[in-house]
């Protein structure tokens, strides 16, 4: 989030600048062939599972990490990676290894297609002590594209130019930038995983998409998830537990018209649509045109930097609230802050969740945030933080054996 919220200071100026003085609303301009993005069949293949099946003898942890190993140019962060010396990376590694989860989304780790720089990450520090931790593996890793980077051939920010990180179907300075990636100890069943990616906004009864600001030719294109929304399905033991991963856009740096705000209120609705299931959920559909929510009964766990607190920022929290509120899910509270954005108390805010289905067994949940003076608070002191602005959440898990 530090390099993101950086890279968006400039765009946001601009766009209060042409609010102040009465901005027209967005008009399409020609629209060129969409970008064909596909989930990268070697990062996704299916593996097969082990011929005995492995329940967790203590407890099955889940995390969620936005870890901020984005960059600021393509390929980027696969240079970075490709050597165990990067320093944000050794402490987004160490703070992995400190609290072990057996399935970890990352927040804002820039997408290949090729899946390298997951590997690298992996291989080159994951799998590498650091500072004497115990090093940790992972054999199963899901990424698939993101709507970050994506041209969307319209003036979505309305400053008068096609082109660019802001007017892409998710911010973003090249494809893929911001994207997020799944490792798991267990096997991932890839061949039943759901992207929606695709989703248009429009098609949202009752959205909150601003239809006085991006005109019908907009409407027809514009894509919900700024990332996108994933259920990533996982083997453990004799369950089948669905891993419900987003990243929301951050509800801030639009004008008056308040897009950003209205999308992050959606995306996060669409997450608790597609979980609650029944009429209300009929209209969603996945990338591969298969309709409908999550199965009812299923087992799932909700994961990711949502940019949404309960009660304070910029975001519309009835959004955050209902999810929160779902009876089809526990809400485990390990902590009421999640993130520092630097702004002293105004900054500390709860955006981050592991939102795990009533039918689960909480045991234990927490958040990363070691005290002045306690091992490991040198990884999250400081501004900027040597790892990320955000902290690692977990929530630990009841398995039957």
């Amino acid at each position: 989030m530090v390099r993101y919220l950086n890279l968006l200071a400039l765009g946001a100026a601009t766009l209060t600048a042409t609010a102040a003085i009465g901005l027209a609303p967005v008009q399409a301009q020609p629209i060129p062939a969409a970008k064909t993005t596909h989930v990268s069949q070697g990062s996704t293949m299916p593996v097969p599972y082990p011929e005995s099946v492995e329940t967790p003898e203590q407890g099955l942890r889940v995390a969620t990490f936005n870890a901020s190993l984005n960059r600021g140019s393509e390929g980027q962060l696969k240079q970075d990676l490709s050597s165990p010396d990067d320093p944000q990376a050794q402490a987004v590694a160490e703070i992995v290894q400190r609290n072990a989860p057996d399935i970890l989304l990352l927040n804002e780790f820039d997408y290949d297609a090729a899946g390298n720089a997951a590997g690298l990450f992996k291989k080159n520090y994951l799998s590498v002590s650091q500072r004497g931790q115990a090093a940790i593996d992972y054999p199963y890793v899901y990424l698939a594209p993101s709507n970050t980077g994506i041209p969307s051939g319209a003036d979505l920010d309305g400053d008068g130019v096609v082109g660019g990180a802001a007017d892409a179907f998710g911010y973003g300075d090249f494809e893929g930038q911001f994207a997020m990636v799944l490792y798991s100890r267990y096997p991932i069943d890839t061949a039943n995983v759901r992207t929606f990616q695709e989703f248009l906004w429009k098609d949202m009864p009752h959205s909150q998409l601003p239809a006085t600001y991006y005109d019908k030719v907009v409407q027809g294109v514009l894509r919900l998830p700024s990332k996108s929304m994933w259920d990533v399905p996982v083997k453990v033991g004799k369950e089948t537990i669905h891993i419900i991963a987003a990243h929301p856009t951050p509800p801030v740096f639009d004008g008056p018209e308040q897009r950003n705000k209205r999308r992050n209120h959606d995306e996060i609705r669409l997450v608790n649509d597609y979980i609650g299931g029944g009429k209300a959920a009929a209209y969603i559909y996945d990338d591969a045109g298969v309709r409908g929510p999550l199965k009812p009964g299923s087992k799932f766990v909700v994961v990711g930097d949502l940019n949404s607190d309960p009660a304070a920022g910029d975001s519309d929290p009835s959004s955050i609230n209902a999810l929160r509120k779902n009876p089809l899910l526990v809400d485990p509270l390990p902590a009421l802050s999640t993130a520092d954005f630097g702004r002293g108390t105004d900054g500390i805010m709860r955006v981050d969740y592991v939102l795990p289905s009533a039918s689960l067994k909480v045991s234990d949940a927490g958040v990363y945030w070691p005290g002045p003076g306690q091992s490991g608070s040198e990884l999250v002191e400081g501004w900027p933080p040597p790892s990320s602005d955000h902290r690692l959440v977990w929530v630990k898990l009841d398995m039957p054996g």
